[in-house]
C-alpha cells in the first residue's frame, strides 16, 4: 500500500470545533515535506471524542483536499464488529484509500474472535485494511499466527501497524511472512522502533513523530529502506529524544502542543484529554529546540 512514513495525524480544534483552516495548511504542509500516506482519525487524531457527523466530514474534507497524491487511510476500528464494518463502509463510500483497523478493545476477545472479526470485515468491503495492534491500549495483542491465517486468507488485509514493542514477536512475524505472503506489509506502530523494524524487513512506520518533523522522518525511512544503515542509524539517534519526549504524556498530548508550536493548530484537546503540564511542555519544546525544529 505504502512504504515509509504515514503521519497519524492530529485533529486540530478551536474553540471545540474542527479547525479547517489549520487542517488544510497542515495537511499541505506534510505533502510538501514528503510523507508517503496520512492516517486520519487514528488514536493521535482523537477518534474517540468526534462525533458522526464530524467523522464524516473529517474524511471527506481529507480526501477531497489530498486528491489521491498519496494514500488516505481512516482510523474506523472500534470494539463493536458491525460499527467497525459501518464506519469502514462509510469511509469507503468517502473515497479513502484503505482501513486502519484496531484490535477491538475492553472486551478482549480471544485469536479466534480477532481472526472472526478481521475476516467478516474483509469479506464484506473493498478498500485494503490494515491490522492495527496496540495492547497497551486494548488489552489484547494479535499473535503472528492470526496474522498469518487472515494474511492467507483475506487478501484486502494488507498490512499491520505492529505497536506491540514485543521487538521478539515482531522478529518472528516478519520471518515467517515471506512463507505466506509477499505483499503484506509490516508498519512499526512505535517511533522508537521504526529503525529497527525496516533494517529488519519492515516497510515503514505510522508516525506521531512526523506531526512535527515530516521531512526528517520521511528521510529517516528512505535511507533505511534503501540501505544506508549509517545514515539512518545517525538519523535515528538525532530524532530519538524527540521521538521520546512525545509520549512523556498519553499520546496525543505531547504531539499537540508540539504541533501548536509549529503554528498548524491550538493547544486544544477534547476530553477526558487536557493539555500537556508545564512539565511536558517543557520537555517537547526543548526537544525541538535542540532539533533545530524551533529557533
Amino acid at each position: 500500500m505504502f512504504k515509509g512514513v504515514a503521519t497519524a495525524l492530529i485533529t486540530p480544534f478551536t474553540n471545540g470545533k474542527v479547525d479547517y483552516k489549520n487542517f488544510e495548511r497542515f495537511i499541505q504542509w506534510q505533502i510538501e515535506k514528503g510523507v508517503d500516506a496520512l492516517v486520519v482519525l487514528g488514536t493521535t487524531g482523537e477518534a474517540p471524542s468526534v462525533s458522526e457527523e464530524e467523522r464524516k466530514e473529517i474524511v471527506s474534507f481529507a480526501v477531497k483536499l489530498v486528491n489521491k497524491r498519496v494514500p488516505v487511510i481512516v482510523g474506523t476500528g472500534t470494539n463493536s464488529t458491525e460499527k467497525t464494518l459501518k464506519m469502514t463502509l462509510q469511509a469507503q463510500e468517502l473515497g479513502a484509500d484503505g482501513a486502519l483497523v484496531v484490535t477491538p478493545y475492553y472486551n478482549k476477545p480471544v485469536q479466534e474472535g480477532l481472526y472472526q472479526h478481521y475476516a467478516y470485515l474483509a469479506q464484506r468491503v473493498e478498500i485494503p485494511i490494515i491490522i492495527y495492534n496496540v495492547p497497551s491500549r486494548t488489552g489484547v495483542n494479535i499473535l503472528p499466527e492470526t496474522i498469518f491465517r487472515l494474511a492467507k486468507d483475506c487478501k484486502n488485509i494488507v498490512g499491520v501497524k505492529e505497536a506491540s514493542g514485543n521487538v521478539a514477536q515482531i522478529d518472528s512475524l516478519l520471518m515467517r511472512l515471506k512463507n505466506v505472503r509477499e505483499d503484506f506489509f509490516v508498519w512499526s506502530g512505535n517511533d522508537d522502533q521504526a529503525f529497527h523494524l525496516m533494517c529488519s524487513g519492515g516497510h515503514g512506520v505510522v508516525s506521531v513523530l512526523s506531526n512535527v518533523v515530516p521531512d526528517l522522518t520521511a528521510q529517516l525511512c528512505r535511507a533505511t529502506l534503501d540501505g544506508r544503515l549509517e545514515e539512518s542509524r545517525d538519523l535515528h539517534l538525532k530524532l530519538f529524544p524527540l521521538m521520546k519526549a512525545l509520549f512523556v504524556e498519553t499520546n496525543p498530548i505531547p504531539v499537540k502542543y508540539g504541533v501548536s508550536l509549529l503554528g498548524f493548530c491550538e493547544n486544544e484537546l477534547r476530553l477526558p484529554l487536557v493539555p500537556a503540564s508545564q512539565k511536558t511542555r517543557e520537555i517537547v519544546e526543548s526537544a525541538m529546540r535542540d532539533l533545530g525544529v524551533l529557533s
